[in-house]
C-alpha cells in the first residue's frame, strides 16, 4: 500500500489511519470482521478512526454512498475487534481483516444499509477472501467474536446477500414457531448438547450443561447473525435447526 494505491481495486484510495502494529507471531489474515461505526455522521465516524486519541482503527471504510477508503495496510495489525474469540483465537485483530460500515447502527435506530453501500461491501470483502484465502466460515460480525460486548453489524446486515455474491457461510434460516425452548436457568444434556454445536461453529462458549448469561449473549449473536428474526438469546427449535444445517454445510475449502 502506499499513499497513491490501495491494495484493493475495490478502494479508491488510502487515507491512512496511524492506529496500527505488528501482526503477533507473524499471523496472516485468516479472516474477516465486519463491523458498523454507530455514528451519526460518517466523516466524524472516519476521522474518529484515523485519530491517534481514539486508539481504534479498521483496514478499510466503506461510505454509505458505495465509496472505499483504505486506512490501514493488510499487513499490519489493526484496531478493530478488542477482547474477542473465535476458533481458540483471542487475537483477532492479529488473524483478521476489518471492514467498517458507515452506519449509525442500533444508537440511530438501526437504519437499512442502502443497496450501493452492501454492493461495494461484498466487492471488497470477495477480493479480500479470494486473495487471502479465508474461509467462508471466518466471514464474521464483531458481535460474532464479541457476544454481549458487540452487537455489529446488527440483524438488519443483509449477510445472504454476501451469500450469494460468493462470500461467507449461510443457509436459509429455520422458520420460527413456537414449541420447546431452552432459556437462561435451563439445565442438562440438550443444553451442553448446544453449547457443543455453538463451539465447534467457533463461537467462545463453555460447554457446561447450564444455560448461563454468556450462553444466552451467545445465542443471541448467533441470531443476530444467522437467524435475525428474533434475537431474544433464546434457543428455540428455529435457533437450534438453523445451528445444526450451518454446520452441516459447513464448506471444507476457502472461500
Amino acid at each position: 500500500m502506499s499513499a497513491l494505491s490501495p491494495e484493493s481495486p475495490v478502494a479508491a484510495k488510502v487515507f491512512p489511519s496511524p492506529n496500527h502494529g505488528e501482526r503477533k507471531d507473524g499471523q496472516r489474515p485468516s479472516m474477516l470482521v465486519l463491523h458498523y461505526t454507530g455514528m451519526p455522521n460518517e466523516g466524524e465516524a472516519l476521522q474518529w478512526l484515523c485519530n491517534p486519541i481514539s486508539q481504534v482503527s479498521a483496514h478499510y471504510f466503506v461510505f454509505g454512498d458505495g465509496r472505499v477508503l483504505q486506512l490501514v495496510p493488510e499487513s499490519r495489525r489493526a484496531w478493530h475487534a478488542g477482547m474477542s474469540f473465535w476458533e481458540g483465537e483471542s487475537d483477532i485483530n492479529s488473524c483478521s481483516i476489518g471492514i467498517e460500515i458507515a452506519n449509525p447502527g442500533h444508537p440511530g435506530g438501526l437504519p437499512p444499509f442502502p443497496d450501493e453501500q452492501i454492493e461495494s461491501v461484498a466487492a471488497l470483502a470477495r477480493d479480500i477472501v479470494a486473495r487471502w484465502r479465508i474461509p467462508a466460515t471466518r466471514v464474521l460480525g464483531h458481535s460474532d467474536v464479541a457476544p454481549g460486548r458487540k452487537v455489529d453489524p446488527g440483524e438488519l446486515f443483509p449477510w445472504h446477500k454476501l451469500h450469494q455474491a460468493g462470500v461467507g457461510h449461510w443457509v436459509s434460516p429455520a422458520v420460527t414457531s413456537d414449541g420447546r425452548f431452552f432459556s437462561r436457568g435451563d439445565q442438562g444434556m440438550p443444553i451442553e448438547a448446544l453449547q457443543a454445536m455453538l463451539a465447534m461453529y467457533g463461537y467462545g462458549v463453555k460447554i457446561s450443561g447450564t444455560f448461563d448469561e454468556d450462553t444466552e449473549k451467545v445465542v443471541a449473536a448467533f441470531q443476530r447473525h444467522f437467524r435475525p428474526e428474533r434475537v431474544d438469546g433464546v434457543a428455540d427449535a428455529s435457533t437450534i435447526m438453523t445451528l445444526r444445517n450451518l454446520i452441516a454445510a459447513r464448506p471444507t475449502t476457502a472461500a
